[in-house]
């Protein structure tokens, strides 16, 4: 989008508001170096842009984008003025139990809020991380300062019930700070176990805008979820030479959803790996295609 577009649009919005409020535009995130992190072409597109195939080529988009491959992305891909603006701290969960979080932006009348649930063997760190994954967790961060949102990644302490209780608190206290503003919650590999359950939990469900599962597990029974009833926005991103959870296996979930009219969308990476989506998702057009649903 171009700068006068960008500006048209937000008085248009403005004037909108002005005339009658229910007509008020969605949020819309800033560019922030979109020429860098936007998908680097579309193989592939169906069911009217809900259903992509990205180019993705180990070449390019590591070898060619880090200076130390899958540890160090090179500096023009990383803003670290964010820094200022984030913090590593400790939520009180109550009867003893403390919830360890990284947090970019302010909290309290945020305008969104985005969490993060991490894999099996890592925590809140990975969310964190500025120079891993070709930077894109360093994108994320500053989307949120500059759009006055709020990033968190949570340490998950176990893939169960009793972790997805800790995510749904989380949750539900970020609403709250918010004055009701969307909630994302979006969850890697087996976190997307820690989604199944915040799927089925009323509670959480009732203040999220939406759900982001990548590189994860498939839900057989998400149908009979209290996320399907509310219709939320479900996304899915994958690699197709994942090894650890097929695609198609998700494939097939988004399939069954969006013959049905559900709002879902489906990002695959082509010859993407298990961790490509943390590296490739553009998060501006993600959460931008939330925000209008929401």
């Amino acid at each position: 989008m171009s700068t006068v577009h960008l500006i048209f649009r937000m008085v248009a919005c403005s004037v909108a508001a002005l005339i009658a409020p229910s007509l008020a535009c969605a949020l819309e995130l800033k560019p922030f170096k979109d020429d860098l992190f936007s998908y680097p072409g579309i193989l592939e597109s169906k069911d009217n842009g809900d259903w992509i195939k990205v180019d993705y080529r180990k070449e390019r988009d590591i070898y060619q984008r880090d200076d130390e491959p899958e540890r160090k992305v090179k500096w023009q891909y990383v803003s670290l003025g964010v820094t200022w603006n984030q913090s590593f701290d400790a939520v009180d969960m109550g009867g003893g139990r403390k919830l360890e979080i990284f947090t970019a932006g302010k909290v309290g009348k945020q305008k969104f809020s985005v969490v993060f649930i991490h894999g099996r063997g890592v925590d809140r760190k990975l969310g964190a991380s500025d120079e891993r994954f070709g930077g894109n967790f360093n994108r994320l961060k500053n989307l949120a300062v500059e759009n006055g949102g709020v990033y968190v990644a949570p340490s998950v302490k176990s893939f169960d019930a009793a972790g997805a209780a800790d995510v749904s608190k989380l949750i539900q206290g970020l609403s709250k700070t918010s004055g009701g503003n969307p909630v994302i919650v979006a969850c890697a590999s087996m976190g997307t176990l820690i989604c199944r359950e915040i799927a089925r939990d009323p509670q959480a469900v009732s203040v999220l805008s939406g759900m982001i599962l990548m590189s994860g597990i498939v839900d057989s029974q998400f149908d009979t979820t209290p996320f399907y009833t509310a219709h939320l926005p479900l996304f899915f991103a994958h690699g197709t030479d994942d090894i650890v959870y097929k695609w198609q296996d998700q494939d097939g979930l988004y399939r069954k959803l969006h013959d049905k009219g559900y709002p879902t969308r489906f990002v695959l990476f082509n010859t993407g790996s298990h961790g490509i989506p943390l590296r490739m998702l553009d998060w501006r057009d993600t959460l931008n295609w939330f925000f209008r649903r929401s």
